[in-house]
């Protein structure tokens, strides 16, 4: 092993070293080669034994190492300085005694819930899970959640009512080449995880089809067999209206319903007020093709729904995923082999990030805090009173509000943790403001993200190949990222970062910086919960290329059961892990599936002679959600330099618009601008823009924070908008 290297720059081990992408919920599988040449000490070389990439990755992935380079990250803390008001480097010593007294005097003068934490889908399960300890132990505040409430929180709550539990795949990608037909709802999954592309690809060679919702023909739907473009904002109209010709047409799997659900009748009512053409004129979408999508969803033996951002990203995202199960459940296509409904869970570790404590209302192995059993359980690994754990907090649209309010229930010091709302979040201008509102605000990053700049303190951490972590991925398998190359001089993790605020706060032990040794905390603290990691270890996810939750520890057999026989090594067996879900019952407590009984909504905003257009907002091949990471890699910003405004042709024409010409684009939260670009593969009343830059073309500047009432959602994926020639 090498010593810490020098600052500024980065030292490679000596050996290959299996590990995994830094990006997307698939967690492709990647080795890294030292390559004293290459950006980052590492150059990116194909792993084709592990089953969920096969070597396959996306730009993103194979130019992953250059955001180790010393020009692309931050190599010291960084304070303001009082005089100038600009960042300058400090020592760590300085910068973890301001973050400690920042933190510490807000708490001192509002009360605990004055402090609020943010953290990132991207974190380990090791950072995760002691970034939720540290904030209700040290800090005692309920004031924290993470930016994966932005991602799959709408899918997590209608799963978790549907089946008891959330996992974003019940089942391995590897069962949907072998169904029969998958209905893919708002999700450009060839651009925003190419990789598992290949999935479907197989799925058509197996003669399965393929059904692509989406308002764009995207290069996914141009994968369909039928591409629906419904108008935005009525996903769940369309839900509706398949599932009442599935009655209408006799297609119902009524044995099944009668054995593994419950709530049956009142679904089936609400979805009979949906009738087709009612459905046609809600979502554009011609009878006809409503018609051709029941039949072949309905007609093989088996089917898959699977939903991304496009039907969650809604201020109705709960009862849309809840009524394209309920599809699944009236079929009989769930809890049954190569057949189901899921969630494309899109951060790195978005999975794992929700279910082991940085969310507002949730314990370590998906436990709720308003659980007494569960406090319980989870205060006895922490050595505390369950009394002295606070209850559920904000979530992280009503949190990222709430800061520098001069409002009993302000939050008035904030520590961000891997996240940049300043261009993620929703009414981005308006979450700029109320951070710059904050008496004290710390960041812990890789870059200076556009949120990181606005800091009294920035803590530069260590990343994906500089640590060794475990993640779950989108199947809810757990795997490990292993530590190929040795920090800049002036990083530390932010295990190391916790640690430090934890001893400077009053906690000298509970901190641990070992992720093994935390990881082996958080198997306790999860054990007997619904995402329980107990039987799994460092040691089995590097074996078995990954352990699928839940994997509860086995108990050892009883001394009387123990032979003398040399070839007994007297361990327990091993649980094997859960692959698929729900083959034999749901994780209900009485083992039932739960229909939704959920009716078509308008969306919280609507067209109006002021506000005449839709906007739909989405990724890009080549960037990475806000950005902050792949705008710094030279290759992937040439090919996806900035914002642009889709609209079709006839929008274009009624505009006056040409190919490239400067768009302001206004909703009622702001306005941004960008280049035209002019395209027949967008409906004609909606316009699309990318979220991944600041600046004018940032396009969350636009995006509506209507909050779905359940998973408190914001309405990311339609507003109304009107689109006229900027001025020069």
């Amino acid at each position: 092993m090498t010593t810490r290297a020098a600052a500024g720059t980065a030292t490679a081990k000596a050996t290959d070293t299996d590990t995994h992408c830094p990006y997307c919920a698939l967690q492709c599988g990647m080795t890294l080669r030292p390559s004293p040449g290459a950006a980052g000490g590492l150059e990116v070389v194909a792993r084709t034994a592990f089953p969920v990439n096969q070597g396959a990755l996306c730009g993103k992935g194979q130019t992953a190492p250059e955001v180790l380079s010393a020009t692309a990250r931050l190599t010291q803390p960084l304070v303001r300085d009082a005089a100038s008001g600009d960042l300058v480097p400090a020592s760590w010593d300085e910068a973890l005694d301001r973050v400690a007294a920042g933190l510490a005097r807000a708490r001192e003068r509002y009360g605990p819930d004055a402090v609020g934490v943010f953290g990132g889908g991207g974190l380990t399960n090791e950072k995760a899970y002691t970034l939720g300890k540290f904030t209700r132990l040290v800090l005692g505040s309920s004031q924290i959640d993470y930016n994966g409430r932005f991602c799959m929180s709408s899918a997590a709550a209608a799963g978790t009512k549907a089946f008891g539990v959330d996992r974003g795949l019940p089942f391995p990608l590897a069962d949907i080449p072998k169904t029969g037909c998958v209905i893919l709802v708002g999700s450009n999954l060839a651009e925003t995880m190419p990789p598992v592309l290949r999935y479907f690809t197989e799925l058509k060679e197996n003669g399965g089809r393929l059904i692509v919702v989406d308002p764009r023909r995207t290069r996914t739907a141009e994968q369909a067999d039928l591409h629906l473009a419904p108008r935005p904002g009525t996903d769940l109209a369309l839900a509706l209206g398949l599932l009442h010709l599935v009655v209408a047409e006799g297609r119902t799997d009524e044995a099944f319903i009668a054995a593994r659900t419950t709530g049956w009748e009142q679904a089936r009512a609400a979805a009979m007020a949906h009738w087709p053409e009612l459905v046609e004129r809600i979502t554009g979408v011609p009878v006809p093709k409503l018609r051709e999508t029941v039949r072949m969803f309905c007609e093989p033996d088996a089917a898959m729904v699977l939903t991304a951002r496009g039907p969650e990203q809604q201020s109705k995202g709960t009862d849309t995923v809840g009524a394209w199960i309920n599809l699944c459940l009236a079929t009989g296509r769930a809890g049954r082999p190569l057949s189901g409904y899921g969630c494309l869970t899109g951060q790195g570790n978005g999975q794992g990030g929700r279910e082991h404590g940085q969310k507002a209302d949730q314990l370590p192995g998906y436990r709720m805090l308003a659980d007494a059993a569960a406090r319980e359980h989870v205060a006895g690994v922490w050595g505390v009173d369950p009394d002295s754990l606070p209850g559920p907090g904000r979530s992280a649209y009503e949190l990222l509000d709430a800061l520098g309010r001069d409002t009993p229930d302000g939050v008035r010091a904030l520590l961000l943790m891997a996240s940049n709302p300043v261009v993620s979040a929703p009414r981005a201008a308006h979450v700029a403001e109320r951070m710059r509102a904050l008496d004290f605000l710390a960041v812990c990053d890789v870059v200076l993200s556009e949120s990181a700049a606005m800091a009294d303190v920035v803590l530069p951490v260590t990343q994906w190949a500089e640590e060794t972590g475990t993640m779950t991925n989108l199947e809810g398998r757990v795997l490990l990222r292993r530590k190929a190359v040795e920090p800049p001089a002036g990083c530390r993790s932010d295990l190391a970062v916790l640690h430090d605020l934890a001893s400077r706060l009053g906690w000298e032990k509970g901190f641990p910086t070992d992720p093994e040794e935390v990881f082996d905390e958080l198997r306790r603290a999860s054990a007997g919960g619904k995402a329980d990691y107990s039987g799994i270890t460092y040691r089995r996810v590097a074996e078995e290329d990954g352990v699928f939750w839940p994997c509860p520890e086995v108990a050892a057999p009883p001394p009387e059961e123990v032979n003398d026989d040399p070839s007994n090594d007297h361990s327990p067996a091993q649980h094997p892990g859960t692959p698929r879900l729900f083959l034999d019952r749901f994780a209900t407590p009485d083992g039932r599936a739960r229909f939704a009984p959920v009716t078509h909504r308008p969306s919280a905003e609507e067209p109006t002679p002021e506000y005449p257009l839709l906007l739909t907002t989405g990724r890009v091949l080549s960037q990475y959600q806000s950005g902050a990471q792949t705008r710094r890699v030279a290759s992937l910003n040439a090919a996806a330099p900035g914002p642009f405004v889709q609209l079709h042709p006839r929008l274009a024409e009624r505009l006056g618009a040409a190919e490239g010409d400067r768009l302001a684009v206004t909703s009622r939260r702001g306005r941004a601008v960008a280049p035209a670009r002019i395209s027949a593969d967008i409906r004609p009343d909606t316009v699309f823009m990318p979220f991944h830059w600041p600046g004018e073309g940032r396009a969350n500047t636009l995006t509506n924070p209507a909050l779905d009432p359940t998973s408190r959602m914001p309405e990311f994926k339609v507003c109304a908008v009107r689109v006229e020639l900027a001025a020069d």
